[in-house]
């Protein structure tokens, strides 16, 4: 993990953040952070371009190339829904459930 302040990256390797690893780094790493501490996102793995944090879906990805993919609506929400349904049409059988995170810019 980097240490306080620092503006580089906490290596997790070449695996996913999965939501386990992020409840395990709320809980106990983050725990003490300030509470106004504002979340960031990154465009992309070299750091260029940042945005603030602003809000979540929980969807389905499904892995285009090595590190990117596509985000589909979840089953539940497509049985509810006939226009995300002609929308989107087949899903990949290969798309899983995530939360999405979408940055304010």
């Amino acid at each position: 993990m980097p240490k306080s302040g620092s503006a580089e990256p906490a290596q997790q390797g070449d695996q996913p953040l999965t939501l386990d690893i992020l409840r395990r780094l709320v809980g106990n790493e983050w725990s003490r952070l300030p509470g106004e501490t504002l979340v960031v996102l990154s465009r992309d793995a070299e750091g260029n371009l940042y945005s603030p944090f602003s809000t979540y879906a929980h969807a389905r990805y499904s892995p285009v190339y090595e590190l990117t993919g596509e985000v589909y609506p979840l089953e539940s929400e497509l049985a509810a829904d006939a226009q995300l349904r002609e929308l989107y049409g087949q899903i990949p059988t290969n798309a899983v459930a995530a939360l999405v995170f979408y940055p304010l810019g």
